[in-house]
């Protein structure tokens, strides 16, 4: 059995057993793991406050025969501890960790979006991760799974999507009026909202009004819901929070 080191994100837990856990990782060498770590809920010496979703970690880890890896002990790098004190950015970053934990493969090294999670969390915690900056997150860690939608042209004719635009998840992103005919699930959006998520997209820090803010976060959370099948429970949380 190979052992080796790696940096790590905690993606989530799941308690296994009456002492033992389960940590999903986002690892920068190896992309996402799954690790069993023996007696982790009872032991202060070996894990003592580092399987908590969202630490920065330096692991010590051994392959096994199946998919699950042993973690072996694990060091703390970095607890974004600012960022535990506000509800508000707790919750920010707990949606981030579960959409890069739902948009990963396993064992598929995803090092840029290892340092794009890594750079938001370091930006939350130092206070400076604005409620824009969650929908520039989201559109980069969709652009690596592959996911990119469309902004700035129609996803289904490739023309411009014209003074009426709508938005269809089903197809990827904006439609115009004529084609939005063929897009049953297409929604009437501002042309400002899709110049507002392309500006972002192509990396303008602009922040948007709270009302585009709102609607954009809509059509994120439609477009990310239809592709993994399933809502992201953090988006719950967020509402609760107050959070658009």
């Amino acid at each position: 059995m190979e052992r080796f080191d790696d940096d790590a994100l905690v993606l989530s837990t799941l308690d296994y057993g009456e002492t033992d856990r389960l940590v999903t990782l986002l690892t920068r060498e190896h992309g996402k793991l799954t690790a069993f770590a023996a007696g982790a809920r009872k032991s202060k010496r070996r894990f003592a406050g580092a399987l908590e979703p969202f630490m920065r970690l330096r692991v010590h880890l051994v392959e096994t025969r199946g998919s699950t890896v042993r973690l072996d002990s694990a060091d703390i790098v970095a607890g974004y501890y600012s960022a535990r004190e506000d509800l508000s950015l707790i919750a920010r970053a707990l949606y981030a960790v579960e959409l890069c934990r739902e948009l990963t493969r396993d064992h598929e090294p995803q090092p840029e979006l290892f340092a794009l999670l890594e750079d938001y969390l370091v930006r939350l915690d130092a206070k400076e991760a604005g409620p824009t900056s969650l929908l520039a997150f989201e559109l980069s860690a969709l652009a690596h799974a592959g996911l990119m939608p469309r902004f700035d042209t129609c996803a289904l004719c490739g023309g411009e999507p014209g003074e009426r635009p709508r938005f269809d998840q089903a197809h990827g992103g904006a439609v115009c009026e004529p084609c939005g005919g063929r897009a049953r699930e297409a929604v009437a959006v501002p042309v400002a909202l899709l110049t507002g998520l392309r500006a972002i997209q192509e990396g303008q820090r602009l922040p948007l009004p709270p009302d585009l803010r709102a609607r954009a976060r809509g059509l994120l959370n439609v477009f990310i819901s239809h592709h993994l099948g399933r809502r992201l429970k953090s988006v719950d949380f967020m509402a609760q929070v107050g959070l658009d």
